[in-house]
């Protein structure tokens, strides 16, 4: 992991798990691997997915000599580069997931959902257990939300082998149906508004198996404003020089909100950076705010 800058500003150890640096720049081929090895060779797979879980899925796929459909709701080359079928439907992934299920109940397909799926769950888990392995303590564990599956699998390493550790839960004010579900007991729909940390935007399934995990293992949830992501990103980028995804910079930016309001002098605390696939659109964006400021 990372040492981070900024630890000098809040006077407490900030370790990045760095999940911006495998091949496919993502944290979702761990569990795209985990789900597609426990795959018969003759099973019909499809998923859906607006990105990394469809690139990771599509990378493990070829990797495992695994059949698969890949609904988008945009055309991404990246992911037909790996030799999957790709079918095209609805203008955000929440619409190509529902047509990706509408396809299962009509052919003899078997989906693979980016987060409520208890094998994509154990695959995002090992990120906990690295850490675990290489941290003697952490006193705080800072992650993303979006469906739940990468905070459920961390999450439930943590409750199982450091119990002591606290798991934030960090979620876009724009796009937080997971954190308003757990606040509410119950899978909710809430407003989606346009957000620079689109790979956690989007609704939950009703029945995830996400939700009473996620229940169970966050201590608290962070909700950050859009300039809490930009401002992150401009940080990563200058400060650190690391690009990384907007989910990733949404990890840090909860961070910060929880420095600046609690003393964390002498507290090991490790930000999950879950990815590096980042538009072209958001960098500019990171860039040129710094020049405005």
């Amino acid at each position: 992991m990372k040492k981070l800058a900024m630890r000098q500003a809040y006077g407490a150890e900030v370790l990045f798990k760095a999940e911006n640096f495998p091949i496919t720049g993502s944290f979702k081929l761990r569990g795209a691997l985990s789900k597609l090895t426990t795959q018969l060779a003759e099973e019909r797979l499809i998923t859906a997915s607006s990105g990394d879980h469809g690139i990771e899925a599509a990378f493990a796929s070829r990797a495992l000599s695994k059949s698969l459909i890949v609904v988008l709701p945009a055309k991404l080359e990246r992911i037909k580069s790996y030799g999957v079928d790709v079918i095209l439907h609805g203008t955000e992934t929440g619409l190509a997931e529902q047509h990706a299920q509408q396809l299962v109940a009509s052919r003899d397909y078997s989906y693979i959902s980016p987060y409520n799926d208890i094998d994509i769950i154990a695959g995002q888990g090992t990120i906990g257990l690295e850490i675990i392995e290489q941290c003697n303590k952490v006193d705080n564990v800072f992650i993303s939300m979006g469906g739940g599956g990468l905070i459920s699998g961390v999450g439930s390493v943590f409750k199982a082998f450091s119990p002591r550790t606290k798991v934030y839960g960090i979620a876009a004010v724009n796009s937080k149906a997971l954190a308003a579900s757990v606040a509410a007991g119950r899978a909710v729909e809430t407003e989606h508004l346009p957000t620079l940390a689109e790979a956690v935007a989007g609704g939950i399934d009703g029945d995830t198996i996400t939700l009473p995990l996620a229940t169970s293992m966050i201590g608290h949830i962070i909700e950050c404003e859009e300039e809490d992501v930009l401002e992150t990103l401009e940080a990563l980028s200058f400060d650190e020089n690391m690009i990384v995804k907007d989910s990733a910079a949404l990890a840090l930016a909860g961070f910060n909100k929880v420095a600046q309001a609690r003393d964390l002098t002498g507290q090991t605390n490790v930000v999950l950076l879950c990815g590096a696939n980042v538009g072209p659109d958001i960098i500019r964006k990171a860039i040129y705010s710094s020049k405005e400021s």
